[in-house]
């Protein structure tokens, strides 16, 4: 990273970690290229985004934006790549490697970590990678943080010089057996002198296969190797640093990095994404080689090169017979009493679609009825919404609902919009308004809003009827499911249940709300529809919105960060009291908060931070595991009020 960015201008003595808020597109653009170039991974631009190593540019107390911002950035890359690549999180040490002992106690040290570390968890990273320590007693330090904060896998990769000792004079295979003893998922080096050195110091390290036969821990055997050298040593040319191993060099050490064990294989400064691309074409002749080679018949290419042909279902039905079209299966499940549970899926900042149609199957899987597919929250830029439902519902056979925003088309452009995605079968829509374009990616952008929500609406209701809106015949009549959103949580709750009611007046069928968090907030809900209605439940069928919570650090950015949502100190308490169970108590609230609802509301809208669909998938498999267990008791059943 740092390479590619002083060859593209950056100033030697610039904060780099920094360029993720002042040149966001530059750093993203050198994601993107190490993708292209076949990278599985790509690691964040945050190696020194901590608060120590921030100071002498006077943003030390920027340390939790700028690592967020990072694996936000990595994050988008990925999306526009189109390849299932990982978002590695990397943090460095707090100094330069080679720099002394820190003189600061073990609790500054770790906060400093876990201040970075929380960032890019914020940020969404997959995994995390400590790189480049020159001194393993701060490693474990930095390692015991992310372990207390999180249960992805950690890499953990220490840096030697040509005598093959770190800065504390630790050998490799010290180095190795403290790190996988304070449990590391990989342990390996990086940086250095250059390849040869890189390997010779991983040479020193226990194999995976050799760790139990060293009296590794229970547990540990299988932690895999890691090398990431420097393309040599630098000189400097011009104010420029050029580093001597050329990207076929690199390409000639795969063979040898796989030999000494290496399970992750990659590059640190110097290495260019045609380094990587050399890398790519070696590895893959490797294992090709190897299949070859293998009595098993290994008739496909590598997963890289083969194409997948998608297995296709049913189309998800488009109408009946007759002039009414047949019910969605939405609206089918509503009507019948069904718990219906729906998830939230962001379409792809690129013309690839594959990661977006694997998440739809791990949904479908878990037993959603339906997904929503947003239409580019915050005014960010994706795939429109329509094309991403069709592609899903082809694709996947899973019905969608797509939200339509009335920010970015006129009247004419909504309605035939809205009679093409019901040709194709999508006719489950969530009517909003839009976020103003001055947020999002377009800040110089104006929005139309010829009609708001309301408004649109009042359009659907009138294709459901057989006419658009200048009363003209459509042929036959449409049969779209309408839903429109509500925030339960809203400073003047009164306001919010009066454009409620327009909404219901204009024709909606459904609601759908913000995420709540606690029994109290639905209850002040409920108290504001027996005011305005004088009754305790809605005329049309609700879902509750649930947005599971990762970390206290992610709580508090919520409630303090992000319109529409308010979590109440009673849980932020709990998360803060949580530790490293944060995800996992973040779940559980979630299910305790649906089981209390489950006779008050019709279902539940999930909505996933950072495209963690699997822990989305997680709450619907638990959700449903729960519907299981009370149809094995026909009292509990009999005793709970039928749900609209």
């Amino acid at each position: 990273m740092g390479t590619l960015l002083f060859s593209r201008g950056v100033p030697q003595q610039a904060s780099l970690d920094q360029l993720v808020l002042t040149r966001p597109e530059l750093v993203g653009a050198i994601h993107r290229e190490y993708a292209a170039a076949g990278a599985d991974a790509i690691e964040t631009c945050s190696f020194g985004a901590n608060r120590i190593r921030l100071a002498p540019f006077g943003l030390s107390a920027e340390a939790g934006r700028l690592n967020r911002r990072a694996a936000q950035i990595a994050r988008e890359a990925r999306d526009v790549a189109g390849r299932d690549v990982l978002v590695a999180g990397s943090v460095g040490p707090l100094t330069s490697v080679w720099h002394g002992p820190l003189h600061l106690s073990l609790e500054r040290v770790e906060a400093v970590f876990r201040e970075q570390i929380e960032g890019l968890l914020e940020g969404g990273v997959d995994l995390l990678v400590l790189e480049t320590f020159g001194r393993v007693d701060e490693m474990l330090v930095a390692l015991a943080a992310a372990r207390a904060l999180s249960d992805l896998p950690v890499v953990t990769e220490m840096t030697f010089g040509e005598e093959l000792r770190a800065a504390d004079g630790t050998r490799p295979a010290e180095a190795a057996a403290a790190l996988r003893e304070a449990g590391a998922d990989a342990v390996g080096v990086n940086c250095g002198a250059g390849p040869l050195v890189c390997l010779d110091a991983l040479s020193e390290m226990p194999r995976a296969d050799e760790s139990a036969a060293l009296g590794a821990r229970a547990g540990s055997a299988m932690v895999p190797l890691s090398i990431m050298a420097n393309a040599g040593l630098p000189q400097r040319v011009e104010g420029n640093f050029l580093y001597a191993a050329d990207p076929s060099y690199f390409g000639e050490m795969v063979p040898r990095f796989l030999d000494a064990g290496a399970s992750i294989i990659g590059g640190c400064c110097g290495t260019t994404p045609a380094h990587v691309a050399a890398m790519r074409r070696s590895l893959d002749d490797a294992l090709d080689a190897a299949a070859t080679r293998s009595s098993e018949a290994v008739e496909t290419p590598p997963a890289e090169r083969r194409s997948h042909e998608v297995p296709r279902t049913g189309a998800v039905e488009a109408g009946g017979t007759g002039d009414v079209p047949a019910p969605t299966h939405l609206a089918r499940a509503l009507a019948a009493g069904r718990f219906v549970v729906s998830v939230e899926i962001d379409p792809p900042r690129s013309v690839r679609i594959e990661r977006t149609l694997e998440a739809a199957r791990l949904l479908r899987d878990a037993g959603v009825d339906v997904v929503n597919i947003s239409d580019s929250a915050m005014a960010r830029v994706r795939m429109g919404a329509m094309a991403v439902a069709f592609a899903i519902q082809r694709e996947v056979g899973l019905e969608c609902l797509v939200h339509v925003t009335t920010r970015d088309r006129n009247l004419m452009a909504l309605e035939s919009e809205l009679l093409g995605a019901h040709a194709l079968g999508i006719r489950n829509v969530l009517a909003l308004t839009g976020d103003p374009p001055r947020v999002g990616d377009y800040p110089t952008g104006t929005g139309v809003w010829d009609v708001d929500s309301a408004g649109l609406i009042a359009i659907l209701a009138r294709l459901n009827r057989g006419e658009d809106q200048a009363g003209t015949p459509i042929g036959a009549r449409a049969g779209f499911t309408i839903a429109c959103a509500l925030d339960p949580t809203a400073s003047d709750l009164d306001h919010e249940l009066s454009r409620l009611g327009e909404k219901l007046a204009a024709g909606a069928q459904l609601v759908m709300t913000q995420p709540v968090y606690d029994r109290s907030q639905w209850d002040r809900l409920v108290e504001g529809i027996e005011r305005r209605w004088g009754a305790d439940r809605l005329p049309v069928p609700i879902l509750a919105g649930v947005l599971p919570l990762h970390s206290s650090r992610h709580a508090e950015f919520l409630h303090n960060e992000v319109p529409g949502i308010t979590i109440p100190e009673r849980v932020r308490a709990a998360m803060r009291g949580a530790g490293d169970r944060g995800a996992e108590l973040g779940l559980e609230l979630a299910l305790e908060l649906l089981a209390e609802l489950r006779t008050l509301a019709n279902g539940a809208y999930i909505m996933p931070s950072f495209g963690r669909y699997e822990i989305a998938a997680e709450l619907v498999r638990r959700i449903r595991a729960a519907e299981a267990a009370d149809a094995g008791r026909p009292e509990d059943a009999a005793a709970a009020p039928p749900t609209r």
